[in-house]
């Protein structure tokens, strides 16, 4: 007897579902990274009242390149170029001067701590978005009240100002 040697056809077309989630994550990240650098130029273009490389009489300065910057958004980590003015300072209404995350992060995170989730799933959460750097905030066990008291109850209004004033300064 002869083997059959056909296979089914749900084998024969696989579908990776987190690798389609990880590419379209991918192209998001990328298209804010294209339109912000875009937004960018075009707001250099403006300050310099005249485009990149472009001889125009009412041009009031020129392009001495660009330095690169990370910043943090929904989409993940974007890498923008910050342009670079010779006789003016290039300042944009695009991205606050020394901000490097998007305040919707920042307002997530509080809204966390408001809600009551425990010090160490906010730091957790912050992980897995890739989003480090936030100052640490003294855990549960260090303060040796029970994970449930904090809980229950969410952060003291004190802790609350004291951690946005933290951000607010730091970031």
């Amino acid at each position: 007897m002869k083997k059959d040697s056909t296979k089914p056809m749900s084998k024969v077309i696989r579908i990776d579902e987190s690798e389609i989630q990880r590419h379209l994550g991918e192209m998001v990240r990328g298209t804010v990274e294209e339109t912000l650098n875009q937004m960018l130029d075009a707001e250099a273009d403006e300050m310099c009242r005249a485009q990149r490389y472009k001889h125009s009489p009412d041009r009031i300065d020129t392009r001495a390149g660009h330095y690169k910057r990370k910043l943090h958004t929904k989409a993940g980590e974007v890498e923008v170029k910050m342009p670079r003015l010779r006789q003016q300072t290039f300042e944009t209404a695009i991205i606050e001067r020394y901000r490097r995350r998007d305040i919707s992060i920042e307002e997530a995170i509080v809204q966390m701590y408001l809600a009551g989730v425990s010090v160490r799933r906010v730091e957790d959460i912050t992980e897995a978005l890739g989003v480090l750097g936030y100052p640490q905030v003294p855990s549960p066990s260090s303060t040796r009240r029970s994970t449930s008291t904090l809980s229950a109850g969410g952060p003291s209004p004190s802790k609350v100002s004291m951690l946005t004033s933290t951000w607010t300064v730091s970031y």
